[in-house]
């Protein structure tokens, strides 16, 4: 199965920055899976909409990630994550860092199946307290049958 370039964040000195790998040769006739990428490292929101497609079911693992640097100096820093799924929210949680003066991040993973003919609205909503973002990623890749 072909494999596209997966990205991993990596820390260059003060900024966060986007590293991808070559990917290898797609073998003839195989199905590529479709990959959905939106990233905002100075809005609060990062939004991907996954466009509608009739040629049958879709399976989505998708993956939100907020990066933020912590601040030594502020008494209780904390940061805050919500996903939106079709304007519903999924998942919200808010939670102290816990490395003032280093990076920390919150995660939220889930799995998607979009009938012929629906798309998919995804929103991240982040928030701050005594941090400063690094990046707010949105990434759903298709999963494809065995």
């Amino acid at each position: 199965m072909a494999r596209s370039p997966r990205p991993g964040l990596s820390r260059a000195g003060s900024r966060a920055r986007l590293e991808t790998k070559a990917a290898p040769a797609a073998v003839a006739g195989t199905p590529r899976p479709e990959r959905w990428r939106a990233e905002s490292a100075h809005a609060d929101i990062a939004s991907l909409h996954i466009p509608a497609c009739l040629d049958g079911r879709r399976v989505f693992e998708i993956d939100v990630r907020l990066l933020v640097r912590a601040s030594a100096a502020a008494p209780a820093p904390w940061l805050a994550l919500t996903v939106e799924l079709d304007g519903v929210r999924e998942w919200s949680r808010r939670v102290a860092a816990a490395c003032p003066g280093a990076s920390d991040s919150l995660d939220y993973h889930c799995r998607r199946e979009l009938a012929p003919g629906q798309g998919l609205r995804i929103r991240a909503l982040s928030g701050l307290g005594g941090a400063a973002r690094l990046a707010l990623l949105i990434e759903a890749e298709e999963a494809l049958p065995p």
